[in-house]
């Protein structure tokens, strides 16, 4: 028991002096420059020893209270070289486990994360100095000259304008603005850095040419240039502006194929399917009711006699059939649709080098449906384009069938012919039916082209691979198949 006692006695001894040191430890940080005796006097040291359970006998002044007694060879009488340096008194420094450094470190690094302070900085351009676009373009601008935030003030402009650019042997000069040599017009007008062709110096506006002067031009070009190499491109004028764009969907038909309302004639499928589930009870119904009259019998089979022709004939064509012009391919140069590369202005580039019929990217048939216009953009058309085809990939007949209703109500659209899409390989393609995967369903098939071609206007081709695997390839009997089809 004694020794109990003793061992008690000296584990409380200890604590009570680790807790004096700690305490020492924050007063010399809190008070740096108080001298050891007078940190001593505060703590008022003493020989003896407080119980466990560190509470003052009733004898002591209620001074003591919050005096912490302490040895007094524990009392530090000079500051430690491993504290960081001394701050003012009234900053109290937090300790942590790497001497106070690591938050310091960590704020500065945070400060200088991702960015080069020592890097030249171009002075920002006030909103007023900035010329409206509207403006610019000889438009009215939307906002009124009284609440634009940007300049309305051609001539303050033109002032304040800097000189054209200058160099490249002098071939800016003589040429002058590209866009001004080719389209006869320049969106950016009075801030073109070649624009002294096309800008009138007195007033800032921002000269058009007319048709007739584009191609009094492009004929002295052609005289001009008579002794260019033969291997060397010939470059074709693109006359007009970027609104000479076709097949550009319009906005009501966009809204209409978001909200699902476009007065398609072919129905869906599911659609289909549940009409002749609805004809089959009908006709259930019909059987347990023989003893009505016989005039609703009639009435009803005569409704449902039309109903059934009118899913029968889903490919009914929206418009009228116009004679279908064919395409000779025989001994011209093809732009096969490239998915990612053969977009707008690689096509251009390509009818610059000498290709005779061209054909836009793979767009899907339900992205289409759905009015996504990342996907009506890959059926725009460029005036240089001769013979212009549109590549389409759908998994069911009446996809295709309604993109065809969709491509000859919509005017101004301009579509040589439709290429179906079955050689895709990526799964997200397959997936839903379309692509390679439509090889292996001839009737799927056999529905899309007879859809296809009631609708449209124009020849429908069809690109395959020799087979949906390496093992075996079925493309050279799939082909005399769809010959045998007899579809016109």
């Amino acid at each position: 028991v004694n020794l109990k006692k003793i061992s008690t006695k000296r584990r409380e001894e200890r604590t009570q002096e680790q807790s004096i040191l700690r305490t020492i430890s924050l007063l010399s940080l809190s008070q740096p420059n108080m001298s050891g005796e007078t940190l001593a006097s505060t703590i008022k040291p003493s020989s003896e020893t407080t119980s466990g359970t560190g509470r003052n006998n009733g004898n002591s002044n209620k001074a003591d209270d919050f005096a912490v007694k302490v040895k007094p060879e524990f009392v530090l009488t000079e500051r430690s070289p491993v504290l960081t340096p001394e701050k003012p008194i009234n900053t109290v420094t937090p300790v942590s486990s790497d001497n106070g450094n690591s938050n310091d470190r960590r704020n500065n690094k945070k400060s200088r994360r991702g960015q080069n302070k020592k890097r030249p900085r171009d002075a920002k351009i006030a909103q007023a100095d900035k010329v409206c676009l509207a403006i610019v373009r000889g438009e009215e601008c939307p906002f009124g000259a009284d609440k634009c935030k940007y300049n309305h003030d051609l001539k303050e402009i033109l002032a304040n304008r800097q000189e054209d650019i200058h160099g490249i042997d002098g071939y800016l000069n003589e040429e002058g603005c590209p866009a001004w040599r080719l389209r006869g017009y320049c969106d950016f007008g009075v801030m073109c850095r070649l624009g002294s062709c096309h800008i009138n110096m007195s007033t800032g506006q921002n000269l058009r040419k007319t048709a007739d002067e584009c191609k009094s031009d492009a004929s002295k070009d052609d005289d001009n240039n008579t002794e260019t190499e033969a291997s060397q491109p010939k470059v074709q004028l693109a006359i007009g502006h970027q609104n000479d764009i076709k097949n550009v969907i319009s906005r009501d038909t966009m809204v209409k194929l978001r909200k699902s309302t476009y007065p398609f004639v072919c129905k869906r499928h599911f659609e289909v399917a549940k009409e002749k589930q609805r004809q089959k009870e009908d006709a259930k119904v019909k059987e347990m009711n023989e003893e009505a009259p016989k005039a609703v019998d009639a009435d009803r089979e005569h409704l449902t006699a039309t109903e059934a022709k009118s899913v029968g004939d889903a490919t009914t064509p929206a418009l009228p059939l116009k004679e279908r012009k064919l395409i000779d391919f025989r001994n011209k140069v093809y732009i096969a649709p490239l998915t990612t590369v053969g977009n707008l202005p690689f096509r251009r580039i390509m009818k610059q080098f000498g290709a005779d019929i061209t054909c836009g990217e793979m767009a899907l048939a339900d992205q289409l449906l759905q009015g996504k216009a990342s996907e009506w953009a890959l059926l725009k058309r460029h005036p240089s384009e001769d013979v212009f085809g549109v590549q389409i990939a759908a998994g069911h007949a009446d996809q295709y069938t309604r993109i065809a209703e969709v491509l000859t109500n919509e005017e101004g659209f301009e579509i040589d012919f439709v290429d179906m899409n079955l050689g895709c390989p990526i799964d997200l393609v397959c997936e839903k039916g379309a692509g390679a995967s439509l090889m292996l369903r001839e009737k799927k098939l056999r529905g899309s082209v007879e859809g296809l071609t009631k609708v449209l206007n124009c020849p429908v081709t069809i690109k395959m691979r020799t087979g949906w695997d390496e093992k075996k390839n079925f493309a050279h009997n799939l082909v005399p198949n769809i010959q045998k089809w007899g579809i016109e």
